[in-house]
Parts: C-alpha cells; sequence; structure tokens
C-alpha cells in the first residue's frame, strides 16, 4: 500500500504545470523550462569537505536522491586542488559519511552502515575496522595515525516491570510492557528510545577490538587529540544532567586511564573544541547561560598552561560554528551566518585581528532556503568549503590566497542549465513595530513581467532561532515556478543579526515577529505587483506556529497552510522530545505555573478569530512537534466550519522532507489548496 500510495503522489505531482505565465520565444532558441517537481530528483550537492594534511587532496561527500527508492544518497569523491581529477572513492546506493584523510594521506576513513571503514588510496582496498552493535558516532584519527577514537551509544539500565505469571502453553499474551523513568525518553526520527549514553571508543588502524575510553552514566561528545595519549572533550557530567540541555564543560581525558581533569566550570555550553598544533592551546565555541531565548555562542581560547579562558569573538556578536587552529597555532579559522549569507573567516588567537575569506559558504540544505554548510583547512593554508548561491546547491569550493575562492565543481549544470531557476532580490523592511531592520528575499517566477499581477506567497521559516537567505531551496523553487511572487524574511528572533535581534522575542513569542513579517507583506504589495485579493502564508516548525498565529489576528491571506506547528504551549512543553529545554527557555516557568502566559501565547487561543481555509501538514512520527498540535488545531477549525484539511505524513519525523517524494507532497499539497481558494 505504501508503493501505492508513493507512485500515485508521484504521478499526481508530475501532472500538474504552472499556471505563471509562459516564456516570451526567443529567435533561435528554446526557452529554460519551469523547476519541476522531479527536478528535485536530479539534484546533487557536496557537503563536508575535508583536506589531506598536505593539502593537495580534497575528499568530500557527494550527495544525490534516489528516485527509485524515495531515499537521500551519499558517496566518497576525490578531488585535487584543480577540479581536473575528481573520482568516486565509493559507489552504489550507500549513505557514508565523515570522510577524512590519515595523517599520511594514505587512507580515508569513512562511516558507512554505521561502521567505520578504512579505504586505502594506492591499492583501493576497503576495510571494515569496526563492527559494533551500535552506530558509529564521530571519530578521528590519533596524531600518529595508529588509531582512532569514535563515539558511540552505550546502553543504561531501565527499570524492570512488575513481575508477571507466565502464560500457559500455547497462550498468545500482549507483547511486554515498558517502564519509563527518564525526563526524555523519546527523540526526532527515532521515537521512543531506551536508556543510553555516549561514550568514547579506541580502535587501532590495523583492526582490532575497540577499547571503551570513557564510562558513568554521562554523554560524551565533541572532541578532539591534545596528544596521542590525550583528549580534550565536551561532556555534560552533571549528577541532573538530563535538566540541564545546554549544559557542557571540558575535560581531559587520559588514554592511559588517568583521573578526568576539568578544564571549564561556567553554566552553559563549552563545546566543538579544537586544539593547537602543539597542543597548549584549545579553542572553543559557548556562552554562559543566562536562560533566554537566543543567546550567541562565542569564540574562547583556553592556555592549557596557564588555565586562563579568553572570549575572542565578543565584537562579532554572530554564533562562532566549527573552529579550526591554523599550523601555526596563532589563527584560528571559522564560520559563521551574518545577515542570512554564511562566512568563513580566520581571526588572532588573541581576538585583535580578524578578517573575512569568503561570504558564499552554503547550499547543503536541500529543501528550505537556511543557512548551512561547513568547510576545513590544511597546514598548507587551503580551504575547503560548501560553496553555494541562491541558484544552486553547494558546489566544492576551495580558497587558495587571500580571498582567492573558486569553485572546484559543476555538479548541476546538466540537471539545470535549462531550467529556469529563480535568483532572489534583497530586500531590507522597518519594522513599525520599533523600527528595527528586517531582511527579506523576493523570488519572482518565471517570465515575471512587472506591469502584471500576480499571487504572493509568505514562506516562514521554522526556529524560530534560525535564518534564510539567498540560497538555492527546492521548495521556494517550485513555489514560484507556479506562478507565485514568494518572500520570505528573518523577522526578529532570527539569528544571524546578533543577541538583542534573536533574543527580541525573549518570553514573547509569537508577538512583534509578527508584524515584522506583516511589514515585509506590505513591502512587497508596495513594488506594485502583487495581487493583494491573492495574497497566501505557509511555514513550518516555528513557522507553523507563526502561520497559525497570523490567521488568528489577521484575514488578509486568501488560505494558510501550516507545516508541524505548535498549537497549544501547554501540550507541546509536555509532550516534545525537548521538554527538559522549552519550558527553561521559551518560557518563565513551567505551565501549571505560567498558564497564562502559555495560553496567551497559544494560536489555539485564537482559533475563535479564524476565517481563513487552513490546511494543517504534519509527519505522523513528528516528536518536535507531535501531530497531536496538529489535530488539535484541525478539529478546532471544524468545529467552527472553518475549511480546513489535515495531510499526515505516514512515517515522516519532524524533517518530513528526510524522504524527496515528502517535500514534493508538501508543496503540491500546499499549492493544491492555494489554488482552490485562490480568486481567479
Amino acid at each position: 500500500m505504501r508503493a501505492n500510495c508513493l507512485a500515485a503522489a508521484c504521478l499526481t505531482i508530475a501532472l500538474f504545470t504552472p499556471i505563471g505565465p509562459a516564456f516570451a520565444q526567443t529567435s533561435g532558441q528554446t526557452p529554460p523550462r519551469a523547476f519541476a517537481p522531479l527536478d528535485v530528483f536530479n539534484l546533487e550537492w557536496v557537503s563536508d569537505p575535508r583536506l589531506s594534511a598536505d593539502g593537495k587532496q580534497i575528499v568530500f561527500l557527494r550527495n544525490h536522491l534516489d528516485l527509485m527508492n524515495d531515499r537521500r544518497r551519499s558517496t566518497i569523491w576525490l578531488s585535487d586542488l584543480k577540479g581536473e581529477d575528481i573520482q568516486p572513492l565509493t559507489t552504489g546506493d550507500r549513505n557514508d559519511r565523515g570522510a577524512q584523510f590519515s595523517p599520511s594521506g594514505k587512507e580515508v576513513a569513512f562511516v558507512s552502515g554505521g561502521q567505520i571503514y578504512l579505504r586505502y588510496l594506492n591499492s583501493g582496498r576497503e576495510l571494515a575496522l569496526t563492527r559494533e552493535t551500535s552506530s558509529v558516532g564521530n571519530f578521528k584519527f590519533s596524531p600518529n595515525g595508529q588509531f582512532i577514537v569514535f563515539s558511540m551509544s552505550v546502553p543504561g539500565k531501565s527499570p524492570d516491570p512488575a513481575m508477571m505469571p507466565s502464560p500457559p502453553p500455547g497462550a498468545k499474551w500482549a507483547e511486554p510492557v515498558s517502564v519509563i523513568d527518564r525526563l526524555s525518553y523519546r527523540e526526532d526520527g527515532e521515537g521512543i528510545v531506551a536508556p543510553s549514553f555516549q561514550h568514547l571508543f579506541a580502535i587501532p588502524v590495523q583492526g582490532g577490538n575497540a577499547k571503551q575510553i570513557t564510562e558513568g552514566d554521562f554523554n560524551y561528545r565533541d572532541f578532539d587529540f591534545i596528544d596521542n595519549q590525550t583528549l580534550v572533550v565536551s561532556a555534560n557530567r552533571e549528577a541532573d544532567a538530563d535538566y540541564q540541555p545546554l549544559q557542557t564543560d571540558l575535560f581531559e581525558i587520559s588514554l592511559q586511564g588517568k583521573p578526568i581533569k576539568r578544564l571549564t566550570t561556567r553554566m552553559g555550553p563549552d563545546q566543538a573544541p579544537t586544539v593547537s598544533p602543539d597542543g597548549r592551546y584549545i579553542a572553543y565555541t559557548g556562552f554562559t547561560d543566562r536562560q533566554q531565548f537566543y543567546q550567541v555562542s562565542a569564540l574562547s581560547v583556553l592556555d592549557r598552561q596557564t588555565g586562563a579562558s579568553n572570549e575572542i569573538s565578543s565584537s562579532l556578536d554572530r554564533d562562532v560554528i566549527n573552529p579550526q587552529f591554523d599550523a601555526s597555532g596563532k589563527q584560528i579559522y571559522f564560520q559563521y551566518d551574518d545577515q542570512g549569507q554564511g562566512k568563513i573567516a580566520v581571526i588572532s588567537r588573541d581576538g585583535k585581528s580578524r578578517r573575512v575569506l569568503a561570504d558564499d559558504l552554503g547550499g547543503a540544505d536541500i529543501g528550505r532556503p537556511y543557512g548551512s554548510g561547513s568547510m576545513a583547512i590544511a597546514a598548507s593554508g587551503n580551504v575547503v568549503y560548501t560553496r553555494g548561491t541562491a541558484t544552486r546547491p553547494a558546489e566544492l569550493g576551495l580558497i587558495q590566497g587571500v580571498n582567492k575562492s573558486r569553485s572546484l565543481t559543476q555538479l548541476n549544470e546538466d540537471a539545470l542549465a535549462h531550467v529556469d531557476v529563480r535568483g532572489v532580490e534583497d530586500i531590507w523592511v522597518k519594522s513599525r513595530v520599533d523600527q528595527r531592520d528586517v531582511q527579506a528575499w523576493i523570488m519572482y517566477p518565471p517570465g515575471f513581467d512587472a506591469t502584471k499581477k500576480y499571487p504572493l506567497l509568505l514562506e516562514i521559516h521554522g526556529g524560530p532561532v534560525s535564518n534564510y537567505g539567498a540560497h538555492f531551496a527546492p521548495e521556494t523553487q517550485l513555489y514560484a515556478a507556479q506562478g507565485y511572487i514568494v518572500v520570505y524574511a528573518n523577522p526578529r528572533g532570527s539569528d544571524s543579526y546578533g543577541e538583542s535581534f534573536g533574543n527580541a522575542i525573549h518570553h514573547d513569542y509569537p508577538n512583534h515577529d509578527y508584524d515584522d513579517l506583516m511589514d515585509v507583506t506590505d513591502a512587497v504589495i508596495a513594488k506594485g505587483s502583487v495581487d493583494e485579493r491573492n495574497l497566501f502564508v505557509t511555514g513550518g516548525s516555528g513557522g507553523g506556529v507563526l502561520t497559525a498565529w497570523i490567521v488568528g489576528h489577521t484575514d488578509r491571506f486568501r488560505a494558510a497552510v501550516v507545516a508541524k506547528p505548535v498549537i497549544n504551549w501547554v501540550s507541546f512543553a509536555l509532550t516534545s522530545d525537548g521538554a527538559s529545554f522549552y519550558p527553561r527557555y521559551w518560557f518563565p516557568g513551567n505551565p501549571w505555573d505560567q498558564m497564562e502566559n502559555y495560553i496567551k501565547r497559544s494560536p489555539l487561543s485564537y482559533v475563535g478569530k479564524v476565517s481563513t481555509p487552513t490546511m494543517l501538514i504534519t509527519g505522523e512520527a513528528d516528536q518536535r512537534t507531535p501531530i497531536a498540535e496538529s489535530e488539535q488545531y484541525f478539529t478546532a477549525l471544524k468545529l467552527r466550519k472553518v475549511p480546513t484539511q489535515m495531510v499526515r505524513i505516514p512515517g515522516a519525523s519532524h524533517t518530513i522532507n528526510a524522504r524527496p517524494s515528502n517535500l514534493i507532497a508538501q508543496v503540491a499539497n500546499t499549492i493544491a489548496w492555494f489554488e482552490r481558494f485562490r480568486v481567479k
């Protein structure tokens, strides 16, 4: 039945045609066609590039979408610095990840099927290094290349159920009950999970048995080597770790069994440690936790000799991601988002000088136009990264010298060269509330004629602490291809504009972010090409919250599609997979102590004012915003006889577009709903 439904959905999508104006014919040329649903399956993109120690070779993931199996696939490819010799290291229907060179550059290690493999570059032979019962997490080679340390989940202890009598021979009793005594017992994409903890293991590269390094009911996550026998690791070793979801500190761990040494003590996350080549300095990211809605993650440097730690990126006021020391240990490369755009920068170890190396990092999120991407450096000073634009997914980018960046691949030219992929127009709008500057992007449909009128689609990002930008996204491309002017924005609460802007919704979400979105809508209408009878709105997750809030506060939109929303903050706080986080950071307290605040911010409280036809879309396996949230709103709208439908996506988690056909199904159902109510 599942396969039949999928085939039917794909057929339906393939048949719907653009409603926008056709292109004018150019003499002697075939005009490019509009982006179509099945074009999604032709997309490829680069992720997780790494350099060999000498900086002469690059290994990266080449990602694509499997049309016949409706899955994302990733294989490992190797490139030289000119992009002239690019070849696969792995092939087939695989999902490889985490590829990295050994220190000698003679081997590449990667994870496939949850296990670590070694590929010997000279012979092409492959060794399955681990055969663990659990999937391997992240891993790193020791500096001498003799062994690999990796993280892996280790089962914890579950409470024993009550003793049951034995069933008589031949009896068919129900499955045994399960007993849960943990606060965090479910995860989106996983469902109900057994208790477990992330621990570190070491295994020789020549093969053998893995040795467990860490123990206890704690989670050990990011780590780096200080020397061949010592690690720095980020971990939450608090007795009440389940109740402190952001808390982590840095610890020094010896592979020789010496006592663990605590390196940081502040309240808040200390994470992503990276060690200078001489082992003296540790760069890491984090903040002192003030239990705010949004807090900027800054870059700090710890001197192991003196024990002193110095925050060096305070003047940046942006989240620092993925810090990495250069060969001298005097500079640190990192990435960050600024005004919706990914950037790569380098900062001196004392924080006194900083410069940007690239401002086109991105393109690795295939769905909506979120900021994304990664980078890596080599001792040679070369930098590789995912280089994206508004019209192409991520390609393999290389930086050599000062600001000399270029693309080494063109993975999508065969698929998109004759497709009218739409770019975006960047606009800034003054908020009516407090004159804050709000950034937005407009995507016009194919064949756009400024003298004509078009329906407008406002698309709202999730998070809400996240950001959109001028990035390629098949969802917005598909909306534009159907003849809509698409606008998306970063209202207050979005990151990449500093802590004040991101924290403007602290204990006040949703509220004036709604006003920002209305100001953006008004600004696009003022440009003169919008049919004001045909305004539509949609958004997912945090954007679903705001979409539901919008229809409860205005009737200016002809129809709305609310995807994977929170409708009732009380039920959400107690049933989502982040129960330890949301009441502490998004509200002034628990629901029973702050009921008025929760109710005031719940879109359900305003359902009595909704007249806009509103569809709901949610994955049935969503543990982040459980489908019961959508069910509440759907039932309330039905009781009020407001036109509504609920689209339930079987097996889908909060990441609806994990399967490509679900991405297409979400867009198709959204467009179909809008067209049903569109004034012709």
